[in-house]
């Protein structure tokens, strides 16, 4: 057995060590990380320490020297990136869309790939050559693109939307792409024309494609919510969350290796996992699992981003190099910015979507790489091609920024409509749902009463079987732990009218409303309490009302039985007001850290409503 010194380790050690430096550093500076990690991987890179490695040994340890290995990992990278985006959607959203993503999207892909041909057919490329790299310069970063967005608080906007849309009609184009440039080949090694039997032989590699992606969706909706709800069971009975952790990582690997297999890509392959994910109870929780590790993986494919920087070659033709990525990127924000405002975005939002689209994308390496090997382009050309995109992908973070202060001095402050949002910054108003955490009797009952008053609300519950049966009854429930902060999040407690806890453990009350009031000190948060002493807890810990079930109990009979034996409802309904409001005052005096008593709340007066005399309860 062989010994090792961990040698085979470094390129990781060096990574992490890396991680643990950028982010926190450029988020203290309150630079986007991507703009670290790319930086980092130039440094790390062989045109950076890697260039002194041999005259100074120790510095080997410093930088990555497996670059294919790299390239692999971003690769996955971005798939989990496309993976978390589907679970953000569904096919309701989609067919919504439909309109931005094949109208929009694929309208930009044509035009850019057309007017990037002319450039460089006018540079002295030939039509198969020019093709090539319209294709390939024409797509732009899902994986720069959306990260910043998502740091800008953009995903949600008008922006975001549009943005993503044409992003996606860009992933959707990839596989046609290839295809494309496969028919160009055989075009050119036959001089002029090619044989119909060449091209029905080019063009039937389409139907694997078309068949996997069906194959996927079909099997998708009849294993992924059966296999998720047996985690979730064996999950709930205490055998740990390492399994559905394991789960979603097995369903990106499968579903991205499964779209490779049939001519997609990986990433469009976990689009579509995520998208078909979307659809059930276990979305939330399966995007808190995948979380932490879509965000390693894309730092790697933003490293590998910077290793992939030849500086040398820079260097050596710095005008061409520099030209190309500038006039790549003013030439087709200029295109989609007209595109943009022509299909209705304000021009605000157009702004915003142009500039961060300018700049290339990761598929361009793909496809021009592809288009070195059939030889279609000039060499020398594609390679200086190739480091332009990589120098535009540098630009995304910093086009972000500019389009942000350049849409702040054009839009006018009260324009609420043109920006597609509320007058908040890019966050919903707090107008959005009631957050009920516990959908079993209680849950369920309070749920009912607010869609009766049209409150919307979602809930949240760790009992699989609970979740489903919310779920058939036709209401939005998500099976998840409500004590971690990311859950919460993920459901939306940013901008939740209010949270309700109905659970009927005390201890897990108490976890769920402390990381709540970290989260929101401003939101109401009306918790369930098993007695008079639990109560006295949950206002100590910030509540805005707790209702203890012995309390109420009491409080109930006694209105009953005065309605029963004959008080006027009036009298008996100021009787129950004032002796809650008494117990209200004595739990929030009794709380440890003597909190005084607060004004009553809006909620009460559905907890309050007269019942009917000889109702039972």
């Amino acid at each position: 057995m062989g010994e090792t010194h961990g040698g085979e380790y470094r390129d990781l050690v060096v990574f992490l060590a890396a991680a643990g430096v950028v982010v926190p550093l450029f988020n203290r500076l309150k630079i986007s990380p991507v703009l670290g990690f790319l930086a980092a991987g130039v440094l790390l890179g062989p045109d950076g320490l890697g260039r002194f490695a041999q005259s100074h040994g120790w510095l080997s340890w410093l930088t990555i020297g497996d670059q294919a290995q790299i390239r692999q990992l971003s690769e996955l990278g971005v798939a989990f990136l496309l993976f978390m985006i589907g679970l953000e959607l569904s096919w309701e959203r989609l067919r919504a869309m439909r309109r931005l993503v094949f109208g929009l999207g694929m309208l930009q892909v044509a035009v850019c790939t057309l007017a990037i041909a002319v450039v460089f057919m006018a540079l002295g490329q030939s039509l198969a050559g020019a093709a090539v790299l319209g294709m390939g310069l024409a797509l732009s970063s899902t994986a720069v693109v959306m990260p910043v967005l998502a740091a800008q608080g953009r995903i949600n906007s008008e922006t975001g939307r549009a943005t993503f849309a044409v992003l996606l009609a860009q992933d959707v184009a990839v596989a046609p792409i290839l295809i494309t440039v496969t028919v160009l080949a055989a075009l050119a090694q036959s001089g002029a024309s090619v044989e119909p039997a060449e091209l029905g032989r080019a063009l039937f590699t389409l139907l694997p494609a078309a068949g996997g992606l069906f194959l996927m969706v079909l099997l998708g909706r009849l294993v992924l919510r059966p296999m998720f709800r047996s985690v979730a069971r064996a999950q709930h009975r205490g055998e740990g969350r390492e399994l559905f952790v394991a789960a979603s990582l097995l369903v990106v690997v499968v579903s991205g290796l499964t779209a490779q297999a049939v001519g997609l890509s990986m990433s469009l392959g976990a689009l579509v996992a995520g998208v078909l994910l979307a659809e059930t109870e276990f979305r939330r929780e399966v995007e808190v699992a995948i979380d932490p590790f879509k965000g390693l993986l894309l730092g790697v494919f933003f490293i590998g981003v910077g290793i992939g920087l030849d500086l040398d070659a820079v260097a050596a033709d710095p005008t061409t190099v520099l030209g190309l990525a500038g006039g790549l990127i003013v030439l087709k924000a200029l295109i989609i910015f007209i595109l943009a405002r022509a299909w209705g975005l304000a021009a605000r939002s157009a702004i915003e979507t142009a500039l961060v689209l300018g700049p290339a994308g990761e598929f361009a390496f793909v496809i021009l790489s592809t288009g070195l090997v059939e030889g279609l382009a000039s060499p020398e050309l594609t390679r200086k091609a190739m480091l332009a995109a990589t120098l535009s992908m540098f630009t995304v973070p910093l086009l972000a920024v500019m389009a942000r202060a350049l849409t702040r001095q054009t839009a006018p402050p009260a324009d609420v409509e043109t920006q597609g949002l509320s007058p908040s910054a890019d966050v919903p108003a707090p107008d959005g749902a009631v957050l009920i955490v516990g959908f079993g009797r209680v849950g369920r009952l309070i749920g009912e009463l607010l869609v009766e008053h049209d409150q919307k609300f979602v809930a949240l519950d760790a009992d699989p079987a609970s979740v489903r049966s919310g779920r058939a009854e036709g209401h939005e429930v998500y099976y998840g732990d409500a004590a971690r902060p990311d859950m919460l999040s993920a459901c939306g407690l940013e901008s939740a009218r209010a949270l309700i806890v109905t659970m009927d453990s005390p201890t897990k009350v108490d976890e769920v409303v402390k990381t709540a009031r970290a989260l929101r000190p401003d939101l109401i948060l009306i918790a369930r309490a098993r007695d008079d002493h639990h109560a006295a807890r949950l206002y100590a810990l910030g509540v805005t009302d707790a209702v203890p079930e012995t309390t109420e109990a009491s409080l109930q009979l006694a209105e009953n039985t005065l309605v029963d034996l004959g008080v006027p409802m009036g009298l008996v309904l100021a009787s129950i007001h004032e002796r809650r409001d008494g117990f209200r005052k004595a739990f929030q005096a009794a709380a440890p850290d003597g909190r005084g008593a607060r004004p009553a709340r809006a909620f009460r007066s559905v907890r309050s409503t007269p019942a009917p005399p000889n109702t039972s309860t």
